[in-house]
């Protein structure tokens, strides 16, 4: 709420600004790295022809090794400068150019992996030297950040270059404000539970409400998503549309599927939402991610669930509430590539990348457990008046609208 109210503020005031969530963050990294990685692969491709030309001129074999080496350092200096490069990328308009003060809003800034560490140090370090000022929001202090001792050299850098460069400002509370709020203003109607036949049956008149009101007819569509991949929107009507748990949480998909269908979507529907635990573990992870993305988003959210929101999530006794799935971002074969090649211009030793089932099996269900209580806060906060009355202000869907945008979306049925 407090990065909501600053960033609105700076409407009209700052002429370049930016505000981004942690998921979308490195999907866009990872974009722009792959963008970065191609053309540089061209020119080493190029370099390469030079340097077979270098040893064919009629000089001597020492002036030769020396002019080869000389490029070859070109390109280790290039492939170097690749997070630079992509933060470079991060603050200019759509020609290209940088104008006027330069505003990062940043939310939820987590290092959950290695990749984490070595993409954010860089980028954010390449960004806060340049004159950027970056406002960002986190669940931990700075300092807390890497609990884990991943990376440990690259990290104390970055956070030398924070403390130059921001004040840290703890405002934690023990009062949860979403279910404060919750308590003079909450629509039952957004939530609809247990899974029996009036419930359910409920939930259908009010699909078929909404539906109804938005004026469309109900259509499937395929929805662009990041690095060329698509996904198939089976029902779907004028910026509404319905899903099962199973479909969005029960395969292999992420942020960037959840980031997609969030922009496009003003009003979304879920159904068969079960009480999760280590049993579905991975379920779970998704599922909070894509309530984070629905949030972020401010879109309208209909759940049909087993259990009311405070039992949707168990604890921990089942053990680990922890995995690889939150932390896999969908890439082409060659982004996977480039993920490798930063780890190790990073200093990232084969024998670190080993140990990674040694760090994660250090981690408790602590994290997770904490995810979910987020998660719960806010599907409770998007049942109540004051979050629902923001929808047509904020979410993309009325902002395109106003505009004039378009969705790139191609109806198949």
């Amino acid at each position: 709420m407090l990065m909501d109210m600053f960033y609105s503020a700076t409407e009209g005031i700052v002429q370049h600004r930016r505000r981004l969530h942690f998921h979308e963050a490195m999907l866009q990294i990872h974009d722009l790295m792959h963008k970065v990685w191609k053309n540089k692969e061209m020119e080493n491709s190029l370099q390469s022809s030079i340097s077979n030309w270098v040893k064919n001129l009629p000089f001597d074999t020492r002036v030769k090794e020396w002019l080869v080496e000389e490029e070859r350092y070109k390109q280790e200096m290039k492939i170097k400068n690749i997070l630079p490069a992509v933060a470079d990328k991060f603050l200019v308009d759509g020609q290209g150019r940088r104008t006027g003060a330069s505003i990062l809003c940043f939310d939820e800034i987590q290092t959950v992996d290695v990749f984490a560490i070595v993409a954010l140090s860089g980028i954010l370090s390449r960004l806060l030297s340049t004159g950027t000022v970056l406002v960002a929001t986190s669940n931990r202090a700075p300092n807390e950040l890497n609990q884990d001792g991943m990376q440990k050299e690259i990290f104390q850098q970055f956070l030398t270059k924070l403390e130059e460069h921001c004040e840290n400002v703890p405002i934690g509370s023990e009062i949860d404000y979403r279910r404060q709020i919750a308590k003079s203003s909450i629509d039952q109607s957004h939530y609809f539970w247990p899974l029996d036949s009036t419930i359910i049956k409920e939930y259908e008149d009010m699909w078929n409400k909404i539906v109804e009101h938005s004026g469309g007819k109900v259509t499937s569509q395929t929805l662009p998503v990041m690095f060329g991949r698509t996904l198939e929107v089976f029902e779907s009507c004028n910026g509404v549309a319905r899903f099962t748990f199973e479909y969005l949480c029960g395969q292999p998909i992420g942020a960037a599927d959840y980031i997609a269908v969030a922009k496009t979507y003003h009003t979304v529907f879920i159904t068969d939402i079960p009480v999760m635990s280590m049993r579905i573990r991975d379920k779970a992870r998704r599922f909070i991610t894509l309530v984070d993305e629905l949030y972020n988003h401010h879109c309208s959210l209909y759940c049909c669930a087993a259990a009311p929101i405070d039992d949707l999530f168990q604890g921990t006794e089942e053990g680990t509430l922890f995995d690889l799935e939150s932390f896999q971002f969908e890439t082409e074969t060659e982004d996977t590539k480039l993920r490798r090649d930063v780890l190790a211009e990073a200093n990232t030793t084969t024998s670190s990348r080993e140990n990674t089932t040694g760090i994660i099996s250090l981690l408790s269900g602590q994290e997770e457990m904490f995810a979910f209580q987020r998660a719960v806060s806010r599907l409770i906060e998007m049942q109540t008046s004051f979050y629902l009355e923001g929808v047509r202000k904020i979410h993309p869907y009325f902002q395109e609208k106003q505009t004039g945008g378009s969705f790139e979306i191609k109806v198949t049925g």
